[in-house]
């Protein structure tokens, strides 16, 4: 009994693990390291900050996903986003709820 409820967990962290490892490849794949790190400033904000300014709020995937999409400027100073027409809706949604979870505790 213990060697399945093991096996078990383990299967379950794979899959975890190889869908984190999915969604930061579309970060990758999606050139968005190139304006944003996950932990360091570059040229857009640390995409932990963006999880916590929208940690809390309702919505908050389809909203980061829709800016993705269409960009946008003045939320954090003067730095503006570029649209990013070539992301599909599911793959910015995807973007969107993999950037929600990189909150820093």
């Amino acid at each position: 009994m213990k060697t399945t409820i093991h096996l078990f967990i383990f299967f379950v962290l794979s899959a975890s693990a190889e869908f984190a490892l999915a969604d930061y490849d579309l970060l990758v794949k999606n050139n968005c390291l190139a304006c944003h790190y996950i932990d360091k400033r570059k040229y857009g904000p640390k995409l932990n900050e963006v999880a916590a300014k929208y940690a809390n709020e309702s919505g908050a995937a389809e909203k980061l996903a829709k800016k993705i999409k269409s960009g946008g400027s003045g939320v954090w100073g003067e730095d503006m986003m570029p649209p990013q027409p070539q992301v599909s809706d599911a793959d910015a949604l995807i973007l969107a709820k993999y950037i929600l979870l990189l909150k820093q505790s």
